[in-house]
């Protein structure tokens, strides 16, 4: 398990067993954080999804 800061609102988020490019929800600012790095652990605000129009 590790603490890492939202890059958004600066809080501790814990991260048990994380997976890159898991998806994780800031407790204190609820921005979806995306799993970029395991060494060191990093967290970036994710994507947001956005329509596919098969193009």
């Amino acid at each position: 398990m590790a603490n890492v800061k939202c890059p958004v609102c600066d809080a501790d988020v814990t991260v048990a067993n994380a997976v890159m490019g898991e998806l994780l929800t800031c407790a204190d600012c609820g921005v979806e954080l995306e799993v970029t790095s395991l060494s060191p652990l990093t967290l970036e605000e994710a994507p947001e999804v956005q329509e596919d129009w098969g193009e």
